[in-house]
């Protein structure tokens, strides 16, 4: 809902007021402490509507400004790319912020169910401005402002020349768009932006929460802190803020602008020239568009036309697209006969199906596409002009349209540094039909523009590309050693390897795996050590979704007790994953790509200067490695670090249990009407028909889980008398003492088999030496804190080498 614009607005300078938008007619409180100005998505002192708005109106209610900027968990893609951006960005911010004697105030929420402070301080304050932002989360956070809050509340375009609001209609076609405002923009190109001062000095005051020192903070460990997604870190050679903005604008201003309208279109030119990539500095509004397009239009380039219309006309119509549209990530938003031939081609046949992991991961059989995307996964950025031929391709690899935009919204938003902006909706949607017309009708995109990747690779240098776009400098981390190929160790592996480091595994067991290692008695097969796993985080479940759809995992829907002496009782309803055919298949799925050296103990770690050396028997060279990262039971790592070691204490603490494990294979069926039970009271702990597990052979197939403490009283009893008493206490626990035969069996002593419940990080890094430690025993013990232990340890190698 808008409202009027209230008296104390009415004589706002014109070109303010043309971009304002009051949500609710409210008047501004009375009482108050300073005026609000919540910024997100104009992150610059400078040429800023929406701070120059919240000035004028302090000046004239003679209170200070007081600028917010909160970084919560709550945004579908927050990651260490994103945050380490805006934290880089808020640093530059608060200093410019200050030179104009304004109050900044910076709040880091850690977890996505913290509840931020802005309510709070709107509360205090007379009124509250903001940016004009109109794609989600915020067009929905506007929304139930509007709707709930007592404080007026006001949103100032501070993105386009031509301000949203001021075109009363979406357009379809951006030459209907050049067409209806090429005066607007030939007048505004000549006028410099006029700067308000604040008249009231910043005054102390308590915002009520403890803001960030971003002067001081270490923008890896805040990020490390916080819920976010660890897997996707942050890109070196773009930094965020105004001043390394800048520095990208006046490189291709000199150099790359007078080609640009020759040079574009080719994705593997090399900065300054081809295109500016000032893409993810507009989009966080580190740098102001109006300085950009006022300093091009002056230039005298022969470029500067062809790079004011994709800066102006295409940008600035996807802004109006998505101010005019409801829900820019439905395909409602496409224009209506793209939608209608989309719809009727939705059954059509796909040349292929590729799940989530696979398209991030740059796994496709396209070459091209595979280099695009590694662009994104490495670089946080895609040439727009390659973007419109990834985009059309995922029509081809999902079973539906609504699944490729879904895609293309996430793998774009995700890893691109610009992602979650108008412009990039705009393109996106693009590739569906928007902003098109009808071509003649092909299989699957029926009348949309066909694109195809085979096409564009014919014109473009596509090894010269792929160069460009997978080099990363490795900065402090230089080649990584990961001690142990279990989920965290393989986790971490690959994460950093698709980030572009140098990196090898180096495992004692004869195959990756670590708790999730599968054995064979005969015929019949048994996990061993891990039972099955949960998916509770986001993060780990879209990465599960993505296995089942690979067939790696599929859920056990085997009937799982609890077993108190005679009495049966069905456990509470979730879904168990497993790995098919054996829990290994999502280890050996891991470590597919990765360069592992299986049946290699590491004994001892030499350090110096330099890195690490890894010896194995025999004071054997592994190699050099400056990075190191130990993913095996704390108390092995403890023993492998030097004693001095800053984790030492931490590894210390880290306590485990062991478990004994029986493996029994029976000639049939054994007669008990569950397939799983908790035992209580027992000897045993666990007890499961590993046969019931989809993927298994039929041999019947069970496995015998001691408890912790049974285990550790026996830990170093003769093994026949402790594969007897757990024989019998199955017997006794089932009630079935005249059972099949048994035709073999085995038994399996995990001495770091549970790791105690404790609380602390995800991992332990020590930056000094540059070396990590994490496992299950960091989150509780489980697969899924196993393999977010490994990207917290991805990320605190990649935020190092930032």
């Amino acid at each position: 809902m808008t409202g009027r614009v209230p008296a104390l607005f009415e004589n706002l300078p014109g070109h303010l007021r043309e971009r304002l938008r009051p949500l609710g007619p409210r008047p501004p409180r009375t009482g108050a402490e300073f005026v609000l100005y919540w910024c997100h998505h104009a992150l610059r002192a400078h040429e800023n509507p929406a701070l120059d708005t919240a000035v004028w109106a302090a000046n004239r209610l003679g209170l200070p400004v007081l600028v917010y900027q909160g970084l919560g968990g709550n945004h579908r893609f927050d990651s260490d790319r994103h945050h380490t951006f805006i934290l880089e960005s808020a640093r530059d911010l608060a200093g410019q912020l200050a030179a104009r004697n304004i109050r900044h105030a910076f709040c880091l929420g850690r977890a996505p169910r913290e509840a931020g402070p802005l309510a709070a301080l709107a509360s205090r304050a007379a009124l509250v401005v903001s940016e004009e932002f109109p794609v989600p989360p915020f067009s929905r956070w506007y929304r139930r402002w509007a709707s709930h809050a007592e404080t007026p509340f006001f949103l100032v375009d501070t993105a386009c020349l031509v301000p949203m609001q001021s075109l009363s209609r979406p357009f379809a076609r951006a030459y209907r768009f050049r067409k209806a405002t090429q005066q607007e923009y030939a007048r505004r190109l000549e006028s410099n932006w006029p700067e308000i001062a604040a008249e009231v000095a910043r005054a102390p005051l308590d915002p009520g929460f403890e803001p960030v020192d971003l002067d001081t903070a270490r923008i890896p460990e805040l990020c490390a802190a916080c819920e976010i997604d660890h897997g996707v870190g942050p890109v070196p050679e773009t930094p965020g803020g105004t001043q390394a903005g800048y520095d990208r604008w006046e490189a291709f201003r000199e150099q790359g602008l007078d080609g640009y309208a020759r040079l574009r279109n080719d994705a593997a030119v090399e900065f300054p020239l081809g295109v500016s990539r000032l893409s993810p500095y507009l989009h966080y509004g580190c740098v102001s568009p109006f300085r950009i397009a006022r300093e091009a239009a002056a230039s005298g380039a022969r470029g500067a036309k062809k790079f004011l219309d994709e800066l102006l006309i295409w940008r600035e119509l996807a802004h109006n697209f998505c101010f005019h549209c409801p829900d820019p990530e439905s395909l409602e938003a496409l224009p209506e006969w793209a939608r209608r031939t989309l719809e009727e081609h939705a059954g059509d046949q796909r040349e292929a199906l590729y799940s989530w992991e696979e398209l991030a991961r740059a796994r496709t059989a396209d070459p091209l596409w595979n280099a695009a995307q590694r662009s994104l996964l490495v670089q946080g950025e895609l040439h727009n002009n390659l973007r419109m031929t990834w985009g059309k391709a995922l029509l081809r690899w999902t079973p539906d349209p609504a699944t490729a935009l879904r895609l293309m919204i996430d793998l774009n938003h995700r890893y691109a540094l610009d992602g979650s902006d108008p412009n990039s909706y705009g393109g996106l949607l693009w590739c569906l039909g928007l902003f098109d017309r009808p071509f003649p009708e092909q299989p699957v995109i029926g009348t949309t523009r066909a694109r195809p990747t085979e096409v564009h690779a014919r014109r473009l240098d596509l090894e010269r590309f792929r160069t460009r776009v997978s080099r990363r400098s490795p900065g402090a981390a230089g080649r990584v050693a990961v001690v142990g190929a279990g989920i965290s160790g393989l986790a971490a592996a690959r994460t950093l390897q698709d980030h572009g480091l140098e990196v090898r595994v180096f495992d004692r067991g004869r195959s990756v795996g670590g708790r999730t290692c599968s054995r064979r008695l005969g015929d019949a097969g048994f996990d061993h050590g891990a039972q099955y796993f949960t998916a509770r985080e986001p993060i780990f479940s879209r990465y599960v979704e993505s296995w089942r759809q690979q067939g790696l995992v599929e859920t056990w829907e085997g009937r799982i007790v609890s077993l108190l002496q005679d009495r049966v009782s069905d456990t509470s309803p979730c879904a168990r994953w497993v790995g098919v055919p054996a829990m290994s298949a999502v280890a050996k799925h891991l470590a597919a790509d990765l360069d592992v050296s299986s049946g290699v103990a590491v004994r001892a770690l030499g350090r110096d200067s330099g890195g690490w050396e890894l010896l194995a028997d025999e004071e054997r060279s592994l190699g050099e490695f400056q990075s190191l990262v130990l993913a095996v039971p704390a108390p092995q790592a403890r023993r492998l670090l030097p004693a001095q070691s800053g984790m030492a204490a931490a590894l210390e603490a880290v306590e485990f249990s062991p478990c004994w494990a029986l493996l029994l294979h029976f000639e049939s069926r054994f007669p008990v009407d569950f397939d799983g039970a908790f035992v209580q009271e027992s000897a045993l702990g666990w007890i499961a028909r590993d046969s019931s597990k989809p993927g298994r052979p039929g041999q019947e197939a069970w496995v015998l889980h001691a408890t912790p403490g049974w285990s550790r009283d026996h830990l170093e009893a003769d093994r026949g008398e402790v594969r007897d008493a757990l024989l019998e206490e199955f017997q006794r626990a089932t009630g079935c003492h005249d059972g099949p035969a048994v035709l073999a069996s085995s038994l399996q002593r995990w001495g770091y088999a549970l790791p105690e419940e404790r609380e602390g990080p995800d991992c332990l890094w020590d930056e000094s030496q540059g070396v990590a430690a994490c496992g299950d025993w960091s989150r509780g013990g489980r697969i899924e804190g196993a393999f977010l232990s490994g990207l917290a340890t991805a990320g605190r190698i990649l935020g190092w080498s930032q």
